[in-house]
């Protein structure tokens, strides 16, 4: 049997097995896509607990957009074909919702505006979650975090929220409230938040009892303007499956529940060895695709083998959990050093120590062995070589799952 599955933004990673062999393959469940221009349309035209789109901007003075960086797969552009006449007429600017990313490269601010970059270039903020003097102060949440956030979002009369909703291995899901925290809030705020997603409860697809969501949503309490919140589900295709707008919360939680029927795979037993395919363009970084590895281990046999598959386009991505990892000679260890003091970036680094305590992780990635090595990733050139170690490793009855798009879907076992 020969496999292919996708590695980068066009190319392929493919690999034989055995024909005595058969392995499993889940993906994002199979869902109709409609006119997705109309989809987008329609819930802008019928906003969810809120005033239409275009009573919203009628008194508006200084109106802000906040959308997705390169990471996600948010079809930005696809949104602005339907709210750009009436956007046009304000006084309006863009802010790219980085958290603590970098900022977008030439190629990546295409693939977010698509062919409005040209149009709006001089309008578009870049968050630097990092620049100080660019936050403003609004209070503490309950939690104790203290809610740092640029002052554009301050400054504005009216925002507009242009987000993707989908399962998040820490925060619940994505979208909502995510734009202001982490997406446009100060390093010490994200920092606060992100040293939540320690505990158990913040974990994939869970909000009741999420301290990370819980705190995100105060986050929102602090931020009095008016808020316009577009919110699109993508199916495993990247096209646009359902958009709910209107009120920031009412349709996130609607988005919601569309997303679950996409992202949520039914799988009826675990398996000792589990490829999870992570696409473009959540591929960008180890530090993205880790999401990969943590959404995999909810169909992995204890003691089985994970491996990754992901390009890795930019490297590592996050310095700090890639530094605590390298620092520490087990995976134990790994996980006292972050009790003694919590620095932005360990939560990645808790999550994927947790799985080396009981689970192999392996990875085929561009990202120099030496550089992956230490962070207790066995790395590979190619996934053939990697799947023959793991049957050799495991023996030829073992049970193989292909995770197809391990960044977004959740296995479900029943």
């Amino acid at each position: 049997m020969k496999i292919s599955v996708p590695y980068g933004k066009d190319g392929t990673m493919t690999a034989e097995l055995d024909d005595s062999i058969q392995p499993g393959f889940l993906e994002a469940n199979d869902v109709t896509i409609a006119d997705q221009d109309q989809v987008i349309a329609q819930s802008v035209a019928h906003p969810i607990n809120s005033k239409s789109f275009d009573l919203f901007l009628k008194d508006a003075e200084n109106v802000l957009v906040i959308v997705n960086d390169a990471t996600r797969p948010t079809p930005t552009a696809k949104v602005l074909d339907v709210i750009f006449d009436d956007l046009s007429k304000t006084n309006y600017r863009f802010i790219i919702a980085t958290g603590v990313h970098r900022g977008p490269s030439e190629e990546e601010y295409l693939q977010i505006f698509g062919d409005y970059y040209a149009r709006i270039r001089d309008r578009i903020i870049v968050h630097d979650a990092r620049k100080e003097e660019d936050m403003v102060y609004l209070g503490d949440s309950s939690n104790g975090t203290p809610m740092y956030v640029n002052k554009a979002g301050v400054e504005a009369d009216k925002i507009i929220i242009i987000s993707s909703v989908e399962p998040h291995y820490f925060a619940g899901y994505t979208g909502g409230r995510k734009s202001f925290l982490p997406g446009i809030a100060g390093n010490k705020t994200v920092e606060k938040n992100h040293k939540l997603a320690l505990v158990p409860e913040a974990c994939a697809l869970a909000l009741s009892g999420n301290p990370v969501h819980e705190d995100m949503m105060d986050a929102i309490k602090t931020v009095k303007q008016e808020i316009f919140s577009i919110m699109t589900v993508l199916d495993k295709y990247h096209q646009v499956y359902a958009a709910c707008s209107g009120h920031i919360h009412d349709s996130f939680h609607a988005a919601i529940d569309r997303a679950n029927e996409v992202f949520c795979a039914p799988l009826a037993e675990k398996a000792d060895i589990v490829v999870s395919v992570v696409k473009f363009p959540q591929d960008i970084d180890l530090y993205q695709a880790q999401k990969g590895i943590d959404n995999a281990k909810l169909a992995l046999k204890e003691n089985g083998i994970l491996i990754l598959v992901a390009k890795c386009r930019c490297g590592i991505g996050g310095k700090a959990f890639a530094e605590l990892l390298g620092s520490c000679d087990s995976p134990k260890a790994a996980l006292e050093k972050i009790e003694q003091g919590y620095v932005l970036g360990y939560h990645k680094a808790a999550k994927m120590a947790e799985i080396g305590l009981w689970a192999q992780m392996w990875a085929v990635t561009d990202v120099d062995p030496k550089v992956i090595s230490p962070l207790f990733i066995t790395p590979f050139s190619d996934l053939q070589t990697a799947l023959d170690q793991a049957l050799k490793e495991k023996g030829k009855d073992a049970r193989i799952l292909f995770l197809m798009d391990g960044g977004l879907t959740v296995p479900m076992v029943s």
